[in-house]
């Protein structure tokens, strides 16, 4: 979504880091720059001035323009001022929740993927919060939309109130409230009608419904890909019915981004969560601190970390980390650091967060690399024998083209692995001895208190850990490379096919 304005902002700040003094000149310069990075990801006016303005005032001051390192510390101040403009003075509220049963109204305008996102916030608060949810439909316009809603609850092990045909939204409101309370459940979610635009009859329907269950929250669900228009959209709505949070959709996709970075400052509502895909796993919470960081290449850490816990089998993992540091890594460990890979999105995903590896993952995609070299490194360890993936030093000519043939790949990538395996297990050894590999290990398993917040890292901090995540988190090849010089070792002979 903020890929071409973190491109944008990557360039300016890249300029100003490279040079050694600051001046109040250079600052308005990339100021300017800023202005219309900004202005061209969609964001209002109003906001745009008002940003710049604030970042301009604490960047051109003395203790900035005198510090060893002013480049970075601008960088550190656009932060923050992102981080203010998307969270606000009172940050994000937690969901009101307590008390059951607690309604949440869910509104928003057809199209926007309510019916969807209901599904979605339902399963998260079932899995991660252990809460009984009730779901149900209250749109009576909209073709099978009940149907939709009843289909997505049985996917996810949700209950969906029972279809009554002819009811009118506000009865089928009060029956899931009678439901909810009489079935002991914690939540019960209402999916309202949406219009294709906003009408009188839509806003006296929600009115209705609000006043006669009395929600603890009022999400309203809009589309990150509508740029303005979704700011617009949320105050018309807070106006008639005091939205309390808004969710994004379509935030994986490849719009500008103006929508999430105006919404709290032109609205005063907090983005709630973010919808990043068609699955029902795809809604996170909104994120201030990481968004801010992903926007300026500082990576996400932090989202690294939980999507490694989210995948990594906890007692395998001490299982290799006792290999490791005894200097142990064979074909069949390589296999399970690739496999995980991929459960955490692949390298393009891994890669995006990681400080400073945006840059990196272009270059990859334009030497024509991309995931299905996963799938076939992982085929050519398939082919081996049990042996040969326990002693890869067994591996001769013969072998290998067997190996290869097996896998229907040419001897040349096989060989590619092999050096890959080999840097990998003299960097596991290194790090075994020096105590670093115990270190991320416990990061990703989220021991010893996890990762600390990337925002408050300097540079050099997070770009160890990007080294220390990228070789324990799947990133064959990563290790203690420089940014942005070259492609990681190992991939280079591998083409695209």
């Amino acid at each position: 979504m903020f890929e071409s304005l973190s491109d944008r902002l990557g360039g300016v700040f890249d300029r100003l880091t490279k040079q050694g003094a600051l001046t109040e000149d250079d600052v308005r310069t990339a100021m300017r720059e800023v202005r219309v990075a900004l202005l061209e990801a969609d964001v209002s006016l109003p906001v745009v001035r008002d940003f710049v303005k604030r970042v301009t005032q604490k960047a051109t001051g003395a203790a900035v323009t005198k510090s060893i390192t002013p480049g970075q510390q601008v960088v550190k101040i656009v932060h923050d001022e992102l981080r203010a403009m998307l969270a606000g003075d009172e940050g994000i509220p937690p969901l009101k929740i307590d008390n059951p049963p607690a309604p949440i109204l869910m509104v928003g305008l057809q199209g926007s993927g309510k019916t969807t996102t209901t599904g979605k916030l339902a399963k998260r608060l079932k899995d991660r919060d252990g809460k009984r949810v009730l779901m149900a439909s209250l749109d009576v316009n909209r073709p099978a939309a009940m149907e939709q809603l009843a289909i997505l609850g049985t996917q996810i092990g949700v209950d969906t109130l029972p279809i009554v045909m002819g009811q009118k939204p506000v009865d089928i409101a009060k029956r899931a409230r009678q439901q909810a309370s009489l079935g002991g459940y914690d939540v019960y979610l209402l999916d309202t009608a949406g219009r294709l635009q906003i009408d009188q009859a839509l806003m006296d329907e929600v009115a209705q419904v609000h006043a006669a269950v009395a929600p603890r929250e009022t999400l309203l669900v809009v589309d990150g890909l509508t740029g303005q228009v979704a700011v617009e959209v949320a105050e018309e709505f807070d106006a008639r019915v005091g939205v309390t949070g808004v969710v994004l959709t379509r935030m994986d996709g490849d719009g500008r981004g103006g929508a999430a970075l105006s919404m709290r400052a032109v609205t005063g509502k907090p983005i709630r969560y973010v919808g990043l895909g068609e699955k029902m796993d795809a809604l996170e919470t909104f994120e201030p601190d990481r968004i801010a960081g992903r926007i300026l290449g500082m990576g996400d850490i932090v989202a690294l970390v939980e999507k490694a816990q989210e995948v990594a089998d906890i007692e395998a993992q001490e299982r290799m980390m006792k290999r490791f540091q005894k200097g142990l890594f064979n074909m069949n460990d390589l296999k399970g650091q690739l496999q995980q890979m991929e459960k955490m999105g692949g390298m393009e995903g891994v890669m995006g967060m990681l400080p400073g590896m945006g840059k990196m993952a272009k270059q990859m995609d334009k030497a024509g690399l991309d995931d299905r070299i996963l799938k076939r490194q992982i085929a050519l360890i398939d082919s081996m024998t049990k042996k040969e993936r326990a002693n890869p030093a067994l591996l001769q000519a013969s072998r290998k083209k067997r190996i290869a043939l097996g896998a229907g790949l040419e001897v040349a990538e096989l060989n590619q692995l092999l050096k890959m395996h080999r840097q990998m297990a003299d960097m596991m050894k290194k790090m075994g001895k020096g105590g670093m590999l115990k270190k991320a290990m416990a990061m990703m398993s989220g021991k010893d208190g996890g990762m600390p917040d990337p925002s408050q890292m300097d540079p050099a901090a997070l770009e160890a850990a990007s080294r220390q995540l990228g070789s324990m988190g799947g990133m064959p090849g990563m290790g203690g490379m420089p940014k942005g010089l070259s492609l990681p070792k190992g991939f280079g002979g591998m083409k695209k096919k």
